[in-house]
């Protein structure tokens, strides 16, 4: 395949590439790779790249067909043009190795490939941030004096554009496949009108909508932001979230302020309606006589007070969406049950695109993880010295796998390690001599009020907002399943060890999804997504909450009760109907009858209970001496017998040496 590439490059002459503009040889290098990548199976990334590049330097030449307004524009399309023969240069070079015969087995050509695409990128969003906001600061000093006075009367919420505050984007050469993706659907008008970005807590979510803003942004697309912040009363009030992005088209787009203005001045209390009329006739109406093509962003819906059962910003796009099919909305958010049934309405679910960013291949995440990694300690060590050779890879491999995918977990280690009073090799040691703690990063400041234990603390409290002693009871017991259990359960299975309904349990792992791997369903197993949360919560000194701590010498009982009672109530003798006188080995049927006479959680409390026993160090209160007590005398053998036929029998040794 790469012996394709550099045959057709060979075959494209410089002289005929070039034609009648400054960047065809460039749009011809291009255009070659993106025909042999596209398909690829193993490289359809870089296709998918060289595809967004190349609209992005058609972009550049209309521009360029223009002359330049002034000397410093003239300066800077020198630079460019020079920038991109440099770049040109090194990839038709690549391209003509002849001894890349089969392109899947150089991974290391395609790592190159990546880079020299990811430089051009860079080059041409340089250049296109300046001219737009160039563009974008005429469109604002076209405005006139009356409608400068409508806009500062207008209720809106402060400090919530991308470009506000210290928000950070993607580290460079990271988060390619998704970034990428989404610039081909902000492109693409045949694509759903509306973006979800679905990701867990900590997975990067604000981060990548901080890069695709800017990107849209350097396109010329970008008609409003908006960061939403529980921290912030305003950023977390639905009520501003419409006042606020029509502020800002206002400013934006002359044409959308011609029709938004004397709207306002009619009826200045628009802002203060119900949702429904401020997205009316405030956003749909102004866009839909304007004519205007856009894209519009939504970040962290999830932190924003919404007592409805589906999202209310989600419910009211919904029905106005096919009504401006010129403008996209791009959304990012938790998995919380509301923004979850936001996004399953039957008008916006078929409008909707959706990528689940925890579910992005782990080698990914992890290669990118180690980039941020190597970044940041490169940084580190040109600010602090002795640092030769350091970490080893070693090191960076145990890190990475202790962030398991979580780029905030990543943020807290080296802003620990980082920390400006003490020697970074001796942070580092201390974080790697503790493999199953996570109590240091968990306290590391990653913004002004923010660590990861707040964060984990400000979901858990959004989700269980009622002080409810009965409630709370319940939460902590089915979070204690979670995280204490021998292995990964289901609701259904942890609602048959605690005697609690299935449905109630999902629900209350549903509003905590966030912090959780958790299907739609009661019968798949749910587990942390992370293990700082495990650590987390069962830390006191960390979850200081009583109502959410789980504390591991209440809950591993309770779940030994569980078992012993299940148990007591459940094994008979050959559970399994096997015949008389069969040897395991000779029934050919044997996992089938197993999983269809011995349910999940039957299963669970035979080999586990012990498990419990020990690990919570468990005192015998009268009931569990009662229950154990029963459970030898009567239902011994039938437990020997269930763990014979799961092929178990060791936990039989194990927990008889309790």
């Amino acid at each position: 395949m790469a012996l394709m590439a550099a045959t057709v490059l060979s075959d494209v002459p410089k002289e005929a590439a070039n034609e009648s503009s400054p960047l065809g040889s460039l749009k011809a290098v291009l255009k070659t790779i993106a025909v042999v990548y596209a398909h690829h199976q193993e490289t359809v990334a870089i296709g998918n790249r060289t595809e967004n590049l190349l609209s992005r330097i058609v972009a550049l030449e209309e521009r360029f067909y223009s002359p330049p307004g002034d000397v410093e524009e003239q300066r800077r399309r020198s630079k460019l043009i020079r920038e991109f023969g440099r770049i040109e240069g090194q990839l038709r070079s690549l391209s003509e190795r002849p001894e890349l015969e089969q392109l899947a087995e150089h991974t290391q050509y395609c790592e190159e490939v990546h880079r020299f695409l990811e430089d051009l990128r860079e080059t041409i969003f340089d250049y296109q941030v300046v001219q737009q906001k160039e563009i974008f600061d005429q469109r604002r000093k076209l405005m006139k004096p009356a409608e400068a006075v409508v806009l500062k009367d207008f209720p809106s919420a402060k400090a919530v554009e991308y470009r506000h505050g210290d928000r950070i984007g993607c580290l460079k050469g990271t988060r390619g496949a998704i970034l990428n993706e989404i610039e081909l659907w902000a492109r693409d008008f045949d694509k759903p009108p509306v973006y979800w970005l679905n990701g867990l807590a900590g997975t990067g979510k604000s981060t990548i909508a901080q890069t695709v803003a800017e990107r849209i942004f350097a396109d010329g697309q970008l008609g409003a932001s908006f960061f939403c912040s529980r921290d912030f009363q305003d950023r977390r009030d639905l009520k501003f979230i419409f006042p606020t992005i029509a502020v800002q088209l206002v400013r934006n787009y002359p044409e959308f302020r011609s029709v938004f203005v004397p709207l306002v001045q009619l009826d200045p209390e628009i802002a203060h309606e119900s949702l429904y009329n401020q997205m009316d006739k405030l956003i749909v109406r102004p866009l839909k006589e304007s004519n205007i093509s856009t894209v519009i962003i939504i970040d962290a819906l999830d932190e924003c007070k919404d007592e409805e059962p589906a999202s209310a910003i989600l419910s009211v796009l919904g029905q106005f969406v096919s009504q401006i099919p010129k403008v996209k909305f791009f959304v990012t958010g938790r998995p919380e049950p509301r923004i979850r049934e936001g996004f399953r309405l039957p008008l916006l679910a078929e409008a909707t695109d959706v990528f689940v960013l925890h579910e992005v291949e782990a080698s990914q995440v992890n290669s990118d993880i180690r980039l941020f990694f190597g970044h940041c300690f490169s940084e580190l060590k040109g600010r602090r010295r002795g640092l030769d050779d350091w970490p080893s890879s070693e090191q960076l491999d145990l890190l990475c796998e202790r962030a398991t995918g979580l780029f905030v977990y990543a943020v807290a280690t080296v802003k620990f390690i980082d920390h400006k009073n003490n020697n970074p090799r001796k942070q580092l040691e201390r974080i790697l001599q503790l493999p199953t703690s996570s109590v240091h990063e968990g306290k590391v400041r990653l913004g002004p009020n923010t660590t990861l234990d707040s964060l984990y603390m400000s979901i858990i409290q959004q989700a269980f907002d009622d002080d409810d002693s009965e409630g709370d009871s319940m939460v902590r017991s089915v979070l204690g399943a979670v995280v204490l259990a021998a292995n990964p359960l289901s609701p259904s299975t942890i609602a048959a060890l605690l005697g609690i309904d299935p449905e109630d349990v999902f629900l209350r792992l549903s509003s905590v999804h966030s912090l959780l791997i958790l299907q739609d369903d009661v019968d798949s197993p749910v587990r942390p997504f992370h293990k700082s949360f495990p650590d987390f919560i069962v830390d006191s000194t960390r979850c200081p909450n009583e109502r959410f701590h789980v504390s591991p010498p209440t809950h591993h009982p309770e779940l030994l009760a569980g078992c012993l009672e299940l148990m007591n109530q459940t094994l008979e003798k050959n559970m399994c109907n096997l015949p008389d006188g069969t040897a395991n080995r000779e029934v050919v049927d044997l996992r089938e009858r197993t999983e269809r006479h011995l349910d999940p959680a039957l299963r669970y409390a035979c080999k586990s209970w012990h498990k419990h026993l020990i690990d919570g160090h468990t005192v015998h209160t009268p009931a569990i001496t009662s229950a154990l007590g029963r459970f030898l005398e009567k239902k011994f053998l039938f437990w020997l017998e269930v763990l014979s036929v799961l092929g178990a029998a060791r936990e039989a040794v194990d927990a008889l040496d309790v």
